[in-house]
């Protein structure tokens, strides 16, 4: 892959050595991991007593009348089960029984089928409305759809490490090749929001990490009264999701990894965002390509250089005037990188940018402006990220290594490289504990088989990432989608992918080892 050869041009990468995890709560402490274990045996056998009492969601959560909430106790502290108990928020939409293939047949009910959509700090809540689509409703007549908010998240005892109002900072700069200047300013952002993480959470701070992601799924998988979990995680949740595999493996009933994390614990976080920097270098490419196939629609340039000159362009005049007062090269770039996610944006961003550099803003402004409305959500999500980023692992905290390796990463990849050091920064200020990742890793035989989905050319998950996954959870089967860059395969706009999905949670049927399906149709302009 291209990501492959652009990290290679990037040289070697100086890599410090990471320190080592100080000892407070970290696994690897024999009486520590001892204790957790009891405390999660503990937990899930109080909570498949209890159940979860579902009824009627909250108002301003604004669901159907099909899905139902319910809370979850769970342990602050997995080393002290009966200490500081946190709520967790749940959704549920019964399995409907109804197959959309033959009116009269009625399906039998397989189970429950929970769901993570990644972050670290994405809400799961939503999750069960996807049987309303079409892409899911074989599956919703099969299983109870369950989502839920893991802990910090939304109603599941919040994190926020700042004043919401204070959280889109906009307009802003987003320079490619910072200055020294610059970089010192957002050194002195990084370290007040870490000290404000700090100072809101308290000593609750260090719990909020993916192995008690991890622990809290076993729990709610005894809550729901599953003998063993049937679960589906995308992006970040493939990796608590490999995870709770790892720890708990005679719970595993079925296991979809969806744009699968490198687990490797070296990989655990810093080394891995380096990677997702270099594979966004190569989908901007792809997006820049694709707008210079339709330049009779955009007018943005017929080769991928041209395209990156128009929006060279509009960065810099919206570095002197913003749009809107709103949308400056911040939240432009913010706007396209979301396009490197997801290639249904592609129309609608080149859309907006052809019409900005023909002097109609408002298409941008619509697209990239900061939603005050959404400040309080949007905050919850980064400081969720950031807590559990920063407490999973080690990551360096001399400013001098991350300045030699980005630097040099962004000579070959400037598009994102910078902008997702500013989003990490924190870590290397953070005053909590840090964890050693744990070796993520099964045996033959320790699993039933489990479905990796990956799309080749994914960035934000690069496809290094399901065959490493794929390698470490024995009898793993990984279902690629070729020359697609997609994030996020299940339900989606490829119709072999879902029938691999399909097969295996219907059916448990996997296709051997591997397997492979063309790239979906790409967007229309």
């Amino acid at each position: 892959m291209r990501a492959a050869a652009l990290y290679s041009a990037a040289g070697s990468l100086l890599l410090t050595a990471l320190a080592a995890a100080p000892a407070g709560g970290a696994p690897g402490v024999p009486d520590a991991a001892a204790a957790e274990r009891h405390g999660t045996a503990a937990a899930a056998e109080r909570a498949t007593a209890a159940g979860i009492d579902f009824g009627k969601c909250a108002k301003e959560q604004d669901l159907p009348g099909t899905m139902q909430c319910g809370t979850l106790k769970v342990p602050l502290d997995y080393a002290h089960p009966d200490g500081k108990q946190i709520e967790l928020v749940v959704s549920r939409v019964r399995a409907t029984h109804r197959d959309p293939r033959n009116g009269k047949h009625r399906v039998p009910r397989q189970g429950a089928l929970v769901h993570n959509p990644g972050g670290p700090g994405g809400s799961g809540l939503y999750f069960p409305l996807v049987g309303l689509l079409p892409e899911w409703k074989r599956i919703a007549a099969a299983y109870d759809l369950v989502g839920y908010d893991p802990r910090g998240v939304g109603r599941s005892a919040p994190l926020s490490c700042q004043d919401p109002r204070r959280f889109f900072k906009g307009p802003s700069q987003a320079p490619t090749h910072p200055s020294e200047s610059y970089k010192q300013e957002r050194i002195a952002q990084a370290k007040a929001y870490a000290r404000g993480c700090a100072q809101r959470a308290g000593d609750a701070l260090r719990h909020y990490n993916s192995l008690n992601n991890a622990r809290d799924l076993d729990v709610l998988r005894a809550a729901l009264g599953e003998p063993k979990l049937t679960f589906m995680g995308a992006s970040y949740g493939t990796y608590f999701g490999a995870l709770y595999a790892t720890m708990f493996p005679s719970h595993v009933r079925r296991m979809v990894f969806d744009s699968a994390v490198n687990p490797d614990p070296a990989q655990i976080w810093y080394r891995n965002n380096l990677d997702q920097s270099a594979a966004f270098e190569d989908r901007w490419t792809d997006f820049r390509e694709w707008i210079a196939r339709h330049d009779d629609a955009y007018e943005l340039g017929d080769t991928a250089e041209a395209v990156q000159t128009s929006y060279e362009k509009a960065r810099a005049r919206l570095s002197e005037k913003p749009a809107g007062g709103k949308v400056g090269p911040a939240e432009l770039q913010a706007a396209f990188l979301q396009a490197g996610y997801y290639d249904d944006y592609w129309p609608q961003r080149a859309r907006a940018l052809s019409a900005y550099l023909k002097g109609d803003p408002k298409p941008l402004v619509e697209q990239a402006a900061p939603v005050a409305e959404a400040a309080a959500e949007a905050e919850n999500a980064n400081a969720v990220y950031t807590a559990v980023e920063c407490n999973d692992a080690p990551w360096p905290t001399d400013w001098n290594v991350w300045d030699r390796d980005n630097t040099r990463l962004a000579r070959v990849a400037p598009f994102g490289t910078w902008d997702n050091v500013w989003t990490n920064l924190p870590c290397a200020y953070w005053q909590a504990p840090r964890q050693q990742p744990r070796d993520v890793r099964t045996g033959p035989g320790e699993l039933p088989p489990t479905l990796i989905l990956a799309a080749e050319r994914d960035a934000a998950t690069p496809y290094d990432g399901a065959l490493e996954l794929r390698r470490r959870l024995a009898g793993s089967v990984l279902v690629t989608e070729r020359d697609s860059g997609m994030h996020g395969l299940a339900g989606g706009p490829n119709p072999c992918v879902n029938g691999h999905l399909e097969a295996y949670l219907l059916e448990g049927r996997v296709p051997g080892r591997r397997a492979a399906c063309a790239a979906h149709s790409e967007p229309r302009p």
